[in-house]
């Protein structure tokens, strides 16, 4: 099936069939069979078909966002009995959905809405839902897609891995493959202006941990900066930037755009971060590089008021030549030489446990998140959270009351999952901070729900449950932003349970005044 000079017979695939590799994927705890059961697919969708495919088994859409939230999937319209929906039916009917603005647009997208979901079978509006919701956990990451793209297509994973290093987006590669086999990836190329996904990096609980990672050989400890990660394209005179995520925000930046516009090589690919920064140097918290760099408005206002520095910390392209297999040492000379030192990442080489902590100290009492630990020889693992780059941040944590949890879906549902969790008031009741199902084991599952369900305090509000302040857990997170979603006025960036707190009441939980002082 499917290998490279063999002809292929398509027939139309329904979005049942997809739901139901996507149900044998749940179930499947091998990566072997997760990959038969994904390839078996893969090896009968048409060309038209093989995008939506694969993004739907890898839990995402091709439109990425629809503007359909939970509210309007909460009462969908009766099933149908048999399933006759086609792939290229449903994604084209999403589309539509995409599609509309302007006045009335919220009921003509619910009409829109109800037309998708009254064509589908239970089974599907369930798969549906979870898709749209982002909820969609299959086993089904990257790796496992890409193994499957290889076996349907016959192509070899490494061109498989290296096309996805390129285009950025596994749906058009796999597409690709299926159609064209080896020689469709290979003719993939680093193109200026179309973004590539951008090297992870993995983590270390401290400087020494990632030192020991890294072979104790010398390393770069570069500053992790607390911005938004951009990729900065150049042709010419034409500049495009992208965000980690691929989206396009070069209207967005012009501070950016006249930086590179300054540079001496007009064909080059740099990777850097954007951030606000206040007059004495120090970054401005993390929502208000985010909100400046979202907002599309009056963008030349918001810049006088909110001004963006750019740095960069890489370069996948410099004078035509593509540097992406290049050692880190190599694109680092490259780098220096095309941009200036005010706009480059502060680091630091070094092989010296004591020197790296006391630079990590400097980075973090400027109020920065922390260093990224770079090999010297790693190439550009585009896409890939690899040992080449280490992440190592101070880690902050809270003793907090849960006061209520949502029901789960996926590989959650039937559990009390996501956690609301509060601060205490000293002056009577608890601050709600935000919500987090990270760091939950399956025991750790099992357990809440049971112990939620015996402290539940009244009905439920549909995925609600709300619970007396009872339980104390300790949570770890990244930061404190300002926040107007929760009445404190606030919120914790990443959040995830490291424990429950039997040991601990709610009377001695962290206080608001606690979590006020950390956004300071």
């Amino acid at each position: 099936m499917g290998f490279v000079g063999e002809v292929r017979h398509h027939s139309v695939v329904l979005l049942i069939d997809v739901v139901r590799v996507s149900e044998a994927v749940t179930r499947t705890s091998a990566r072997l069979g997760k990959v038969g059961h994904l390839a078996e697919l893969l090896g009968r969708v048409g060309p038209d078909e093989a995008r939506i495919a694969i993004s739907y088994l890898s839990g995402e859409l091709p439109q990425r966002q629809v503007g359909v939230g939970w509210r309007s999937l909460q009462d969908p319209p009766a099933p149908k009995l048999v399933a006759t929906a086609t792939l290229t039916e449903v994604d084209a009917l999403l589309s539509r959905i995409k599609a509309v603005a302007g006045q009335g647009s919220q009921a003509a997208r619910k009409d829109l809405v109800s037309e998708l979901f009254a064509g589908l079978t239970s089974q599907e509006q369930a798969f549906l839902t979870r898709l749209l919701g982002g909820e969609l956990r299959q086993g089904a990451l990257d790796g496992v897609m890409i193994e499957a793209v290889a076996k349907a297509s016959g192509a070899p994973s490494a061109d498989v891995r290296r096309a996805l290093t390129l285009r950025g987006w596994l749906p058009a590669v796999g597409a690709a493959a299926l159609s064209g086999g080896v020689e469709a990836l290979r003719a993939f190329r680093l193109e200026v202006g179309r973004a590539v996904a951008p090297m992870l990096a993995g983590s270390a609980p401290n400087v020494a941990a990632a030192l020991e990672k890294a072979g104790g050989q010398p390393v770069a400890l570069e500053w992790k900066l607390d911005g938004i990660r951009v990729q900065a394209h150049r042709s010419g005179e034409v500049v495009r930037v992208f965000t980690r995520t691929l989206d396009e925000i070069t209207a967005q930046v012009p501070e950016l755009v006249e930086a590179v516009l300054g540079l001496a090589e007009d064909d080059l690919v740099l990777d850097g971060e954007v951030i606000a920064l206040q007059p004495d140097g120090r970054p401005h918290p993390f929502q208000v590089s985010a909100s400046r760099v979202a907002s599309k408005l009056d963008v030349a206002r918001l810049r006088e008021q909110t001004p963006l520095s750019v740095f960069f910390f890489d370069a996948l392209r410099v004078g035509g030549a593509d540097l992406l297999d290049l050692p880190y040492s190599e694109r680092q000379e490259a780098l220096a030489r095309t941009v200036p030192p005010g706009l480059l990442t502060p680091r630091l080489v070094t092989d010296d446990v004591a020197k790296a902590e006391a630079f990590f100290a400097d980075v973090v009492r400027a109020g920065h998140e922390g260093l990224v630990v770079k090999t010297l020889t790693s190439p550009y693992a585009a896409g890939r959270r690899g040992a080449g780059w280490i992440k190592v941040k101070p880690r902050h944590t809270l003793d907090l009351v849960v006061l209520a949890a949502e029901w789960g879906h996926g590989r959650r549902e039937g559990k009390l999952s996501n956690l609301h969790l509060g601060a205490r008031d000293p002056e009577g009741g608890y601050v709600m901070l935000g919500k987090t199902f990270k760091g939950l084991t399956d025991e750790l599952l099992a357990w809440q729900t049971e112990r939620f369900l015996q402290i539940a305090d009244g009905p439920t509000d549909g995925w609600t449950v709300r619970l007396r302040p009872e339980l104390v857990v300790e949570i770890a997170f990244d930061g404190v932003q300002r926040s107007p979603r929760y009445p404190g006025g606030m919120a914790l960036r990443f959040a995830r349970v490291l424990r429950y707190r039997p040991d601990k009441r709610p009377d001695e939980a962290d206080t608001v005044d606690t979590v006020r002082a950390l956004m300071l």
